[in-house]
């Protein structure tokens, strides 16, 4: 049984099959949700010496809000089989709330990080929305209204540094947070009043639901593939965003907050393909696309190992260029894994996805902190091979003898 709408649903937009208002109102609930947890990475420099934290110690903001996201992901999403997933959506919208506005009252580093790990739970509220979208529009459009809503998404990661950036050396970094709260408080009321009310596709307990979790991943080979490859793709995009603006603060850069937010517009450059990505999976099966967008990913980061020999706008010229190209890739490859992932059991998609984002959310946890670790002991360049090592291990899997089969 799928979720149905129970509210008359306007005229469909001939690409998606979805109505163009609810499509927008989908891709910007995404946007906003998901920026929550990344507004915090190029303030870090300006955060730390401003409450007095060792940059060790305030480098487990990300780290936590990560971590957080990646356990709400597990204990929370798989909730939207069972529950109507617009309740869902405001329920987390009103806690992400409380939570940013903890974060930006918060006067020491104890208190940043518990409310960044609750950030990081509540910001699940995206994890609602993006099976909502593959819920409402047909088969032949799936990948296409995914690939928009992601668009969305990965917007919001992107360009939620550039904002962060340029309000934290204009504004201070507490602004930032009352602003992120005053956003979510008007995404969530939109959401509440735009989206039409979901049907459950399961009446299992919590426990029950739950341990459905292990059995899909015993049962479905292509979801344990999509997990494992793009959890590797997302240790070398978090090791890099997560590092960048430290990076960047030293020499021979010297650069604040608000440059090293800017490289977010780069990023951004790519996230737009994520529509383009879904058309091909649509076409051409999705399987060619993690293929390629994971070779794509490997030949970015490993051009960054040029760095050492040029000169500092050279330098900057790259890590500009390859940011697009990486971030091309990695989008690209997860339109492709939702498009696989959300074929295997429409009556299971919140579950399918929130075993499938844990790995996603686990490898970017994973790939601040190793990130963190490379550059303090190693360098740029520890970071970038810990990228280049990540992706050719996503790679490998995509490649595997037999990866195309479903082991049920």
């Amino acid at each position: 049984m799928t979720s149905i709408p129970t509210m008359h649903m306007p005229a469909a937009a001939p690409t998606t099959g979805l109505p163009a208002r609810l499509l927008l109102l989908l891709a910007s609930g995404a946007a906003f949700s998901v920026a929550t947890l990344y507004y915090s990475q190029p303030m870090l420099g300006v955060l730390g010496a401003d409450i007095g934290a060792a940059e060790r110690t305030v480098g487990f903001v990300p780290t936590l809000t990560q971590l957080g996201y990646a356990l709400g992901i597990l204990l929370l999403a798989p909730l939207g089989d069972r529950y109507d997933r617009r309740t869902i959506i405001a329920f987390k919208a009103a806690a992400l709330c409380a939570a940013l506005l903890a974060a930006g009252a918060a006067p020491g580093i104890g208190l940043l990080l518990a409310a960044s790990l609750a950030i990081g739970l509540a910001a699940t509220m995206a994890q609602d929305i993006v099976p909502a979208a593959a819920t409402l529009a047909p088969e032949a459009g799936r990948g296409r209204a995914v690939g928009t809503v992601m668009t969305g998404l990965l917007l919001g990661i992107l360009l939620s540094r550039v904002v962060s950036g340029v309000v934290a050396e204009r504004f201070g970094w507490r602004t930032m947070f009352v602003v992120a709260a005053l956003s979510i408080a008007l995404i969530g009321l939109a959401c509440w009043r735009g989206l039409p009310r979901f049907a459950p596709t399961t009446q299992l307990g919590y426990g029950a639901l739950m341990g459905s979790l292990a059995g899909l991943w015993r049962r479905h080979g292509a979801l344990r593939r999509a997990t494992l490859a793009q959890a590797l793709l997302s240790v070398g995009f978090s090791a890099f965003w997560s590092t960048l603006a430290v990076m960047l603060h030293g020499a021979p850069f010297h650069l604040g907050s608000a440059a090293a937010g800017a490289f977010g517009l780069a990023g951004a450059a790519g996230a737009l393909a994520a529509p383009i990505a879904g058309r091909v999976a649509d076409k051409r099966g999705p399987e060619l696309v993690t293929r390629l967008g994971a070779g794509l990913v490997i030949l970015a980061f490993a051009a960054m190992a040029l760095m050492p020999v040029l000169s500092t706008p050279a330098q900057l010229a790259l890590l500009a260029a390859s940011a697009i190209a990486f971030d091309l890739g990695v989008q690209a490859t997860l339109i492709a894994h939702q498009t696989l992932v959300y074929g295997i059991d429409p009556g299971a998609r919140s579950r399918l996805n929130a075993v499938m984002f844990t790995g996603v959310f686990i490898g970017m946890a994973t790939g601040s902190a190793l990130g963190a670790l490379a550059l303090a002991q190693w360098g740029w360049m520890g970071v970038t091979g810990l990228a280049t090592a990540a992706a050719v291990g996503a790679l490998v899997v995509r490649m595997w003898p037999g990866a195309n089969a479903v082991v049920r």
